[in-house]
């Protein structure tokens, strides 16, 4: 499956997505940042969803990363 389809999949159902599915498209865009400084940010926030315990607070810390989703199918 394409990213982009793959991130359009999960904003149509953001409630049947994983937390594991969301974590990994933001990997697959994390290196289109052109700012070292959101790369890194980004990388600090999945490291923290990573250590959280909890299916449903990690779940809704994944749904705070979706605008990355707009700005990279914006950015096609």
């Amino acid at each position: 499956m394409v990213l982009k389809d793959e991130i359009q999949k999960i904003l149509n159902d953001v409630e049947s997505a994983s937390s594991d599915e969301i974590l990994g498209v933001i990997k697959q865009i994390q290196p289109q940042f052109r700012s070292k400084l959101t790369t890194e940010y980004l990388q600090g926030k999945i490291q923290k969803i990573n250590d959280v315990s909890d299916d449903a607070e990690k779940k809704k810390q994944c749904k705070s990363l979706l605008p990355y989703f707009d700005w990279y199918l914006q950015g096609l």
